[in-house]
């Protein structure tokens, strides 16, 4: 019998307080990007403002990482894949290619 009932949802006894383990994807700085790079694809892959795509865009550049999401492995390895594959960026000449971007674990360890 479920302990608890939500919508599409079912929590055992033995399930529950057993927490999901969350991934961070975080953005790797390079010199091949611009700022102007960084904020459109942010604002196109991951929906954010503007203001907040600039944001990460100034953390990355400032402290060599910024963390996009943190989320389930999936989807933190699917917003990994989507920064991966965005593609180089036309204002810069150099530019051969996407951005970098890992997955590690939210509570420490070691990166998947």
């Amino acid at each position: 019998m479920p302990a608890t009932m939500l919508p599409g949802v079912e929590t055992t006894k033995e399930t529950q307080g057993v927490l999901t383990p969350l991934f961070h994807c975080v953005l790797l700085d390079d010199d091949e990007h611009s700022y102007d790079y960084v904020v459109e694809m942010l604002q196109k892959l991951f929906l954010l403002s503007t203001d907040a795509a600039f944001r990460h865009a100034v953390e990355v550049d400032s402290c060599g990482r910024t963390i996009i999401i943190t989320a389930e492995l999936p989807v933190a390895n699917f917003a990994k894949e989507q920064i991966q594959g965005y593609g180089a960026d036309y204002r810069i000449p150099k530019c051969k290619g996407s951005m970098t971007a890992i997955v590690e674990p939210a509570a420490g360890g070691t990166p998947a």
